[in-house]
């Protein structure tokens, strides 16, 4: 019987094109190697671009570069690769084209390299080495292609990933990159949130190198509870036909007098070989100059497996707790004079250099700030780098942000890769000193189990520093109810009296109810303002409305002993495609600095005085 043309066509609806690369190898927090100290060849740059609307590179295999048929003749083809149009790397694609501009989708990335400028460039590029490539961020899902060859996959917009690419060519090898910011209900965050969905490769990406058996991991970090103390965390991996089932590595702070012997142990994890140790070593904490905002002193750190690898990191020392309802850090009494800040500019959008970093950081100090709330998600890591060094208290979160899909395991497995690959990548940054797990989630039983669990991964990860979250209030009862109070050390309220919800007297019933025997901290407080609106009436959108709820959340929160620090939303106006309003024009206007991070509203000068004066009454750090 003769076969119809369209036999089968109704199917075509069903056709899982995309199964196999889900199915393979995602690149996960467990296989994170921390590159601090080690030597890179970057790949910032140009890169050839091309939006993939139908996502044809999976689905019609653009990777394999079949440009000739069996017998050696030329077949039309849908790709050009090296003909495309370049863009910036790092840089999100929505500035760089007008037409790009509200894209959401998938990407295409290729640039080619050669294994001889690796070697120029230093690299062993023998059998006793592995080369590694890192991406620090690329939203939301990031596929690898090297020279044809499926590498993996990795989800997450803003944590970095790495992969060991083994089939590296001495001459010319093809790196192709797909990315693919489309919202989904299942992923973190989900479809619905209040700032602007940037695509594209947004951080560095570049190579580096390790021995073959090499420092995979690493925490050294003062113990939070015991005095003369530091606790640490290693991790080791090497190739397979290790047979050792124990290996030696050391810590040295040569500026401390400390020098540890650390004996791994072995633990196998899928076929690869490894070897951790986790404990802790006395020291004399009297040669120790902690680390403060005021003084932000930070000491190398020599990790080594003697004869086979070694890394050093600059890693400043400090001690941060709660007693009751109060912070303490380095047993002095702390409040967190903050302000939240989105990772976006003019003229960087997401991919912020170093000098706009600064910049964000200074702004800060001169308001009077001494620690920021990155929101809501996490920043580039050169953000707790610059940090560490300038002097600014910092709390970086999760974007488990509003509703998520709390019962779907995928969701949940997304959430805690998100937690460990920025814990891993900051928990040696001294001015880290809260991880948040997450954002005005309604309270339900999956939503409980959910976060706790996140908690629990965090404790695990990192038991040096604060765990803390965005909680509920209850409007009706007066009261901040949440049960996800419980497992926190430090307990946050997003509140906007004065302007969501106009009977700001309720503030001051809510606070006066505050039971729990936790800080409390003020996450968001604010009011929107024009720049440059200005109205005796004190209008709605008017900067003098704005300055005008300021004076009274003051008022009404230094009253209460047990809240212990306030961080306003937000520092700068910034884009979200959710303001649409004719004043808004896709803006959140309720930056104290416009969106030029130039321009003080009335509310920057209010911040301003009243910082001042709590660091008079409390001291500097």
């Amino acid at each position: 019987m003769e076969k119809r043309f369209d036999e089968g066509f109704d199917n075509i609806l069903t056709y899982h094109y995309d199964e196999e690369y889900i199915r393979g190898k995602q690149f996960r927090a467990q296989n994170l190697v921390q590159s601090l100290g080690r030597k890179r060849y970057s790949l910032n740059g140009k890169w050839h671009f091309a939006p993939d609307v139908f996502k044809s590179t999976v689905r019609t295999h653009w990777y394999e570069e079949v440009r000739n048929n069996r017998f050696g003749e030329p077949i039309p083809y849908d790709y050009d690769f090296e003909a495309w149009d370049t863009i910036d790397v790092p840089g999100v694609w929505n500035n760089q084209r007008a037409e790009y501009a509200l894209y959401e989708g998938a990407g295409v990335y290729f640039r080619t390299f050669s294994g001889e400028e690796l070697e120029r460039a230093g690299f062993g590029m023998s059998e006793k080495t592995r080369i590694w490539l890192r991406l620090e961020g690329a939203n939301y899902e990031t596929r690898i292609w090297l020279n044809g060859q499926y590498l993996g996959r990795h989800l997450g917009g803003f944590t970095p990933f790495c992969v060991e690419l083994s089939s590296l060519k001495k001459e010319e090898n093809r790196l192709l990159i797909l990315v693919d910011n489309t919202r989904k209900g299942e992923q973190v965050p989900s479809a619905h949130y209040d700032w602007f969905n940037y695509g594209g490769i947004f951080r560095d990406i570049y190579l580096f190198e390790t021995p073959k058996t090499y420092l995979q991991d690493w925490m050294v970090q003062l113990s939070r509870t015991k005095e003369g103390e530091m606790e640490y965390q290693l991790r080791i991996a090497s190739d397979s036909g290790d047979l050792r089932t124990r290996l030696n590595a050391k810590i040295e702070i040569a500026q401390l007098g400390v020098k540890e012997e650390i004996v791994c142990t072995r633990t196998e994890e899928e076929g690869a070989v490894c070897f951790a140790a986790e404990g802790s070593f006395a020291f004399r904490e009297s040669n120790l100059r902690k680390w403060t905002p005021k003084h932000p002193i930070c000491y190398p750190v020599q990790i080594q497996i003697p004869g086979e690898d070694l890394c050093t990191e600059m890693i400043g020392f400090r001690r941060i707790e709660t007693r009751g309802q109060k912070i303490f850090l380095n047993g002095r009494e702390l409040f967190l004079r903050g302000m939240c800040v989105h990772e976006d500019s003019e003229r960087s959008q997401r991919a912020l250099c170093e000098e706009e970093i600064r910049e964000e950081f200074r702004q800060a100090k001169e308001l009077g700030c001494n620690f920021l709330r990155l929101t809501h998600y996490p920043h580039s890591p050169m953000a707790a780098q610059i940090a560490d060094e300038m002097g600014i208290l910092l709390l970086e979160e999760i974007p488990v942000y509003w509703a998520l899909e709390f019962a779907n395991p995928q969701t949940f497995d997304d959430a805690q890769n998100q937690l460990e690959e920025l814990i891993r990548r900051d928990r040696n940054r001294a001015s880290v000193i809260i991880w948040s797990v997450g954002n005005e989630n309604p309270d339900s039983e999956e939503r409980f189990s959910f976060m706790r669990r996140l908690v629990e991964k965090a404790r695990t990860l990192d038991p040096t520093r604060l765990i803390g979250a965005s909680c509920l209030i209850d409007v009706e009862r007066r009261a901040i109810r949440d049960r996800l109070m419980d497992v926190l050390d430090v307990v946050g309220i997003n509140e906007y009296y004065g302007w969501y919800l106009k009977d700001f007297e309720t503030l001051g019933e809510i606070l006066e109810n505050y039971a729990t025997d936790k800080p409390l901290l003020i996450t968001e407080t604010g009011a929107d303002a024009v720049c440059g609106y200005f109205s005796k009436e004190k209008a709605i959108y008017s900067e003098e409305y704005q300055a005008e709820v300021y004076e009274r959340q003051f008022q009404t929160l230094l009253a209460f002993d047990f809240i212990r620090g306030v961080m306003p939303w937000v520092l700068y106006d910034y884009p979200s495609m959710r303001r649409m309003s004719a004043l808004q024009k896709g803006y959140n206007l309720k930056g104290i600095i416009g969106k030029d991070r130039a321009y003080r509203k009335l509310a920057y000068h209010v911040v301003k005085r009243v910082y001042g004066q709590i660091e008079k009454k409390e001291g500097r750090l």
